[in-house]
């Protein structure tokens, strides 16, 4: 099942749960606007090179509308509008006030130069400009971009509306970004599963959590949960995986991972094959990549829709910031998405007692709810 059609059966089954008439239901999953652009750029060689750019805005109920642009070669449609819809539940989740974008270039990111990246993003910009803004849709970071992109985005934004720093989030502290941005996925996992295990009488201290991945989440997560007293034993990435049933030294990986571009030939713990990390004994996996097999087994989800959102959080802190021009110290932003993390999963919770259902359906079925309520609010006609 690819990502749309996943999303979709998740959002026809809460529309269902909350018994939503069938025009709204309709209403509600079609996108708000799909924008499709060419960027035609200098290469350096001199030559000219085109490339297709989009965004699809999905919806703006709640607020302006927020999701990352990416770079890369395979840019699916499906799959960003299926991105795009995620986030219109997911910021209504976490109850920021947003709703859902995604969009990005068809391109192969490591190919080109820095000047050329610097260019297309420009191009990119001068041709959707007056279709993004700060009360309108907030682009991020996402694959293949990074603070820099954001960087040149609010640059050459700017030049058409003048310095808007509120206009992207993800940009480098220099330029407004907020601190605490880099690690707020991963920190927003600490806490939403700290919320969970606290349903159950627990704490991080003494869990044994696997940890599939160890990119920028995954790397945050491990070091976080370690702080807390919680024990790494296995972790895997694209280059294998490592096992170590007294605990990993996650600052070690860390740096070995840096230095080696991946975990591999780490000599802190056994290597196995990555194949078995699902598999390995543990309270506590992340990310439960395997969905359907696991519910089957009466493993506890906790939904991605609700366990990732730290990321977009701490991004509406950012764009907060910069609309008072006023910063926050990295307490603050921390305390701050302890905060929305924890009350968000009281509130999937609540969703659960009404409707007798899952995490996973709870988180959907809430952010449904709430954005379902915005749009009648403000004067939708059946």
């Amino acid at each position: 099942m690819n990502a749309l059609a996943a999303t979709s059966r998740n959002f026809k089954q809460s529309a269902k749960l909350l018994g939503l008439d069938s025009k709204l239901e309709k209403s509600l999953l079609i996108p708000f606007r799909e924008i499709k652009v060419e960027c035609t750029i200098p290469k350096d060689d001199g030559t000219l090179a085109s490339y297709v750019g989009f965004r699809v805005q999905h919806d703006n109920a709640r607020g302006p509308m927020k999701g990352g642009i990416r770079y890369h070669h395979e840019v699916d449609p499906d799959e960003v509008n299926a991105l795009a819809q995620l986030m219109t539940w997911k910021t209504a989740v976490a109850n920021i006030p947003y709703g859902g974008a995604k969009g990005g270039i068809g391109c192969s990111p490591g190919e080109l130069s820095i000047s050329e990246l610097e260019r297309l993003t420009r191009v990119f910009t001068q041709k959707i400009h007056d279709l993004i803004g700060i009360h309108t849709d907030v682009p991020a970071p996402d694959m293949g971009t990074n603070a820099q992109t954001m960087a040149w985005i609010l640059d050459e934004y700017s030049k058409f509306h003048g310095y808007s720093p509120a206009v992207v989030t993800g940009k480098p502290v220099d330029l407004g970004g907020s601190l605490g941005r880099d690690a707020a996925t991963g920190r927003g996992v600490l806490f939403a599963t700290e919320a969970l295990l606290a349903e159950h009488g627990k704490g991080i201290a003494g869990q044994r959590f696997v940890i599939q991945g160890f990119g920028n989440v995954g790397s945050w997560a491990a070091q976080l949960i370690t702080e807390a007293g919680g024990k790494v034993i296995a972790i895997s990435d694209v280059t294998g995986a490592v096992k170590n049933v007294n605990g990993l030294d996650i600052a070690q990986l860390v740096k070995h991972s840096a230095e080696n571009k991946g975990i591999k030939g780490f000599n802190g713990g056994d290597a196995i094959d990555p194949n078995s990390l699902l598999t390995e004994e543990c309270d506590v996996l992340v990310p439960a990549a395997l969905g359907g097999i696991l519910s089957k087994k009466g493993v506890l989800i906790l939904p991605d829709i609700l366990a990732n959102s730290g990321g977009v959080t701490v991004s509406y802190f950012e764009w907060v910031q910069n609309i008072q021009g006023f910063m926050w110290d990295e307490e603050k932003v921390n305390a701050e998405l302890r905060t929305y993390m924890t009350r968000a999963f009281g509130d999937v919770k609540a969703m659960c007692r009404t409707h007798h259902c899952d995490l996973r359906m709870g988180a959907f079925t809430l952010g449904v709810n709430r954005v379902a309520r915005a749009t009648v609010l403000r004067g939708w006609e059946a």
